[in-house]
């Protein structure tokens, strides 16, 4: 999309607090002229009705990097990331699919920053499967709602209590904990003094697999399974939908016992629902996929 170029950038030297002066200057949208400059994008290519819906966005963007902070990462390049991710759901934006852009844009957003902070935070390669993904980014919070934020290893029954209430194993607790308790530095940690001479610990290591081509095919095919996600999405009613959200896809996802409360059942049948509901989107996104040609009918 071009006008990226022209969107207010955060950076360290201007500082955040002006960035977030810069976005709140673009007005929000109304849900009729939001559905028109969709039109207007969708059926024309209107690059500056694009960039309207990108900018009354940023401030959505700019929330929901704000909760990924604690990483390591330069809160800049962490808001520049949930921008990205924000071009792609409105470039990807159907606005007869009858709902706003807002909430289709917190996936696309969420996933790019996700993303960005798995490849940047760890000299170790973490493990990139979904429950791998969801530990990494709620491990903090598991720790503190049982009161086990102390440096070193979990006491066995925190263990056992976080791999119930996130769905991953023991072993994986123990050792991701491991692995944010200190083990691992960050790639943007700087050797030596700080300078123009300075260099980060990302400088030192060497790619022993470097081939472009396959990066980028790589990267389309995450995109392409993005794009089938979000469209699968559609197969699972409302409540299927929100559990599945709550449980696998935000950023700080939902117990079984809160969504229990939540709607007022037990936690077997919130346990249940989000099953049935993530094998009716496998199912849908393979549909998708073969109607597509990406996967083979045999």
């Amino acid at each position: 999309m071009s006008n990226y170029a022209n969107l207010p950038a955060p950076t360290p030297e201007g500082g955040l607090n002006r960035y977030m002066q810069e976005i709140r200057k673009f007005p929000l949208l109304e849900p009729e002229e939001e559905y028109m400059l969709a039109k207007r994008w969708v059926e024309e290519q209107d690059t500056e009705a694009a960039h309207r819906m990108v900018t009354s966005h940023l401030r959505l963007a700019a929330k929901i990097a704000m909760g990924y902070r604690g990483y390591g990462l330069p809160q800049a390049e962490v808001i520049s990331e949930a921008n990205v991710g924000l071009m792609q759901a409105v470039k990807r934006f159907d606005p007869e699919k009858g709902f706003r852009l807002a909430t289709y844009a917190m996936w696309w957003i969420r996933a790019s920053i996700q993303e960005y902070i798995l490849r940047s935070w760890s000299l170790v390669k973490l493990g990139t499967t979904s429950a791998q993904k969801k530990l990494f980014f709620n491990l903090r919070k598991a720790k503190a709602k049982i009161g086990a934020l102390e440096e070193g290893d979990l006491r066995p029954e925190n263990v056992k209590q976080i791999a119930t209430d996130l769905g991953v194993t023991e072993d994986e607790v123990i050792s991701m904990n491991r692995r944010l308790s200190g083990g691992d530095a960050s790639l943007n940690a700087t050797i030596g003094s700080e300078g123009e001479g300075s260099m980060q610990w990302q400088d030192w290591l060497e790619d022993e697999d470097a081939d472009q081509a396959t990066d980028y095919a790589e990267r389309d095919e995450m995109e392409a399974r993005r794009a089938l996600l979000v469209q699968a999405m559609d197969v699972l009613n409302e409540r299927e939908r929100d559990i599945l959200t709550q449980r696998r896809l935000a950023e700080e996802t939902v117990t079984l016992e809160d969504l229990s409360a939540q709607y007022d059942v037990s936690r077997e049948r919130i346990r249940q629902i989000e099953v049935r509901a993530f094998e009716k989107l496998q199912k849908r996104m393979r549909e998708l996929a073969m109607a597509k040609g990406m996967l083979e009918t045999a």
